[in-house]
């Protein structure tokens, strides 16, 4: 009988030990998860001087996106929105300028402007950018381009599809200023989705718009941000709108709202358009952020 109770004394210390030392594993990964989380989001607190942003990495060397932060950015919608708006004085006179993808600015000087300090890419935009190679790699030699991707196109290590090509335009362009987000970046994106709007972006089969994140940037970066030629959550659901090309380089294309609204109820595989405007309404609330042709004014609610 006392062996039988020395050998469950034994078993109950043990169980114990091993109890305490997952609890203690726990901690420990659950701080050095929000440790990373908290990383991500410091950058949003300007500081003086440049900044380091972590969740950019160059190409080749992998060193991060180090700049001076600017005090008014403007961020320049794709949309048809543009067309006609003779906003590209105004544009250009912002310190700094984030464009999205391929969104040219020859010919459309007047509605969009010519400075462009930072262009925004898809993964799924390089070969658009590929095609048109002196416009975008030899006139804007002063442009940082950043690049955003699933991780199997993007990796380093694995040396994915759409990093062999940036490294070989690299190559081509040696001034050419390329990044590219980060995996936690990437993480912490989906991250802000998910807190944002309290759905997972993965199980709610849906990406990601090179928009949401030009204004995540935007916000690391800029202490004021006025968004050109972006329609507001409720935008495409008034009536008697004007139609409008999806973007202002394409027309004779889909319809902007009809895109948002097809993208916005798709079971898979579509862009959350009108989500995502929603949540940036959010943002206008807690930060300096004006929204401007056509104006979210009266389009934000109040808190």
């Amino acid at each position: 009988m006392k062996k039988f109770v020395c050998l469950f004394l034994t078993l109950s210390a043990c169980a114990l030990l091993c109890i305490v030392a997952c609890l203690h594993f726990c901690l420990q990964l659950c701080w050095a998860s929000c440790k990373q989380l908290e990383d991500h989001k410091r950058p949003l607190v300007m500081v003086p001087g440049a900044l380091s942003l972590k969740g950019y990495s160059r190409v080749p060397d992998g060193q991060p996106l180090v700049r001076a932060p600017c005090r008014q950015c403007a961020v320049v919608s794709s949309s048809g929105q543009m067309l006609g708006s003779r906003l590209g004085k105004e544009i250009d006179q912002m310190e700094c300028v984030l464009r999205m993808n391929q969104a040219p600015t020859s010919g459309y000087e007047e509605d969009v402007g010519t400075k462009s300090s930072i262009r925004v890419v898809s993964h799924t935009s390089i070969p658009l950018l590929l095609r048109n190679q002196s416009y975008f790699f030899k006139q804007s030699r002063d442009t940082i381009y950043v690049i955003w991707g699933p991780m199997k196109k993007m990796s380093r290590e694995k040396v994915g599809m759409t990093y062999r090509t940036l490294r070989e335009v690299k190559e081509m362009y040696p001034s050419l200023q390329i990044y590219t987000l980060t995996e936690r970046m990437m993480a912490y994106c989906d991250e802000v989705f998910q807190n944002e709007t309290g759905r997972n972006r993965m199980t709610s089969g849906s990406f990601l718009s090179t928009g949401w994140f030009t204004m995540i940037l935007a916000m690391e970066l800029c202490e004021q941000i006025f968004v050109f030629g972006m329609v507001s959550a409720g935008y495409c659901r008034e009536k008697n709108l004007p139609t409008v090309p999806y973007h202002y380089f394409e027309k004779g294309k889909m319809d902007e709202c009809r895109m948002y609204l097809t993208h916005e109820r798709a079971h898979r595989g579509g862009h959350r358009f009108i989500t995502e405007k929603a949540v940036f309404s959010n943002w206008a609330k807690r930060r300096k952020i004006v929204f401007t042709h056509p104006s979210w004014a009266g389009r934000i609610p109040a808190t």
